[in-house]
C-alpha cells in the first residue's frame, strides 16, 4: 500500500474523531457557532472518503481505454472537495441567520471551547501532515484535503473567538455573527479549491520553475542535437507529461538518435517526479532557429 493510500485511510479517521469531539462541544453549550463547525466537520469525513476512492483510482495502470493512465481522476476529489466546501459555509450561514434572529444564552461555553480547542489541534497537525505529504507525493487529492481542514482550523478559532467574546460581553448574538464571518472566508476557500482543480483538468502547464528545469535539462543534456522546439506540458495527478520535438543533424544514425533521447528521458525522470516524455525526432531541416538551444 502507497503511502499517499495510508494517508487518505487515516484521514478518514481522523475526520471522524474531530467530528465525534466537535458534536460533543455544541451538545454541551447549544452554540450556534459549534454547531457550524461540526457541520463543516461531516464534509471533511466525506471528502476524506471521495479523496480515498479518487487516489486508488488514479493508482492504476494505464489500459486500453486509458492509455494515459487514471491520473486525472485525483482532480475531479479535489472539485468535489471545493464544493463541498462551499455547501458547508453556505449552511455554517443558515445556521448563523437563524441564531442572529433569536440569540440565546450558551450553556457550560468553557467546556466547550476546551474540548472545541481539543478538536482543532488535531485537525491543525494533520492538515499539515496532508500539505506537506501530498506536495512530497505530487498528490492534488491529500493537498485539497489538507487545505480543507486549514479552513475548518480557521473555522473553529473563528468560532472559539465568537464564543469568548460573548461570555465576555454577554453580547450571545456575537456568536451567530462569528458563524457568517468565517463561513464567508470558507466560501473564499472553496472557491479557490475549485479553481485550482478545473485547472488541472484543462491541462493547465507546470510551474515556471518547473519549465525552466525541463528547458535547461534538454539544453544539457541533448548533446549531438541541434535544437528543441513546440515544447509542451502538463500535469495530472501525480504524472507530469512533457513533449517536444528535437532536432538533429540529417546524416545521425537512429541508434545515435535514439541514445540523446534515451540521454535527455533519463535526466528529466530524475529532475521531474512522475515525469511522461513523449520526443519527436526530426531531421535538421525541420529546425525553425527558436526554441531550446541544444548546449555543445
Amino acid at each position: 500500500m502507497s503511502s499517499t493510500l495510508r494517508l487518505a485511510i487515516a484521514s478518514i479517521f481522523v475526520g471522524t474523531l474531530v467530528l465525534a469531539i466537535k458534536t460533543l462541544a455544541w451538545w454541551l453549550t447549544g452554540s450556534v457557532a459549534l454547531l457550524s463547525d461540526a457541520l463543516e466537520s461531516t464534509v471533511n469525513v466525506a471528502t476524506a472518503i471521495a479523496a480515498l476512492i479518487a487516489i486508488r483510482i488514479a493508482a492504476r495502470p494505464a489500459d486500453s481505454s486509458h492509455p494515459y493512465g487514471h491520473h486525472k481522476a485525483e482532480f475531479f476529489s479535489a472539485v468535489l472537495e471545493g464544493v463541498m466546501i462551499i455547501i458547508a459555509a453556505l449552511l455554517i450561514l443558515r445556521e448563523a441567520y437563524h441564531g442572529f434572529l433569536d440569540p440565546v444564552a450558551l450553556d457550560m461555553p468553557v467546556e466547550g471551547l476546551l474540548i472545541n480547542g481539543a478538536a482543532t489541534a488535531i485537525n491543525a497537525l494533520w492538515a499539515w501532515v496532508l500539505v506537506t505529504r501530498g506536495r512530497a507525493n505530487s498528490s492534488p487529492a491529500l493537498v485539497a484535503d489538507g487545505r480543507h481542514l486549514w479552513t475548518d482550523v480557521v473555522t473553529s478559532a473563528g468560532v472559539a473567538l465568537g464564543v469568548l467574546l460573548a461570555m465576555i460581553t454577554g453580547w450571545w448574538v456575537l456568536d451567530p455573527i462569528m458563524a457568517a464571518v468565517v463561513a464567508v472566508n470558507i466560501l473564499w476557500s472553496g472557491s479557490k479549491v475549485v479553481r485550482e482543480s478545473l485547472s488541472g483538468l484543462m491541462d493547465e502547464a507546470v510551474s515556471d520553475e518547473t519549465l525552466n528545469t525541463v528547458r535547461e535539462i534538454i539544453a544539457t543534456e541533448a548533446g549531438g542535437a541541434v535544437e528543441a522546439h513546440d515544447l509542451r506540458t502538463r500535469h495530472a495527478g501525480q504524472a507530469t507529461f512533457i513533449d517536444f520535438h528535437l532536432v538533429v543533424p540529417g546524416d545521425t544514425t537512429v541508434f545515435d538518435a535514439h541514445e540523446i533521447c534515451d540521454r535527455v528521458e533519463a535526466a528529466l525522470k530524475k529532475a521531474v517526479e512522475g515525469a511522461r516524455i513523449t520526443i519527436h525526432v526530426e531531421p535538421e531541416h525541420k529546425q525553425k532557429h527558436s526554441g531550446i538551444v541544444v548546449l555543445d
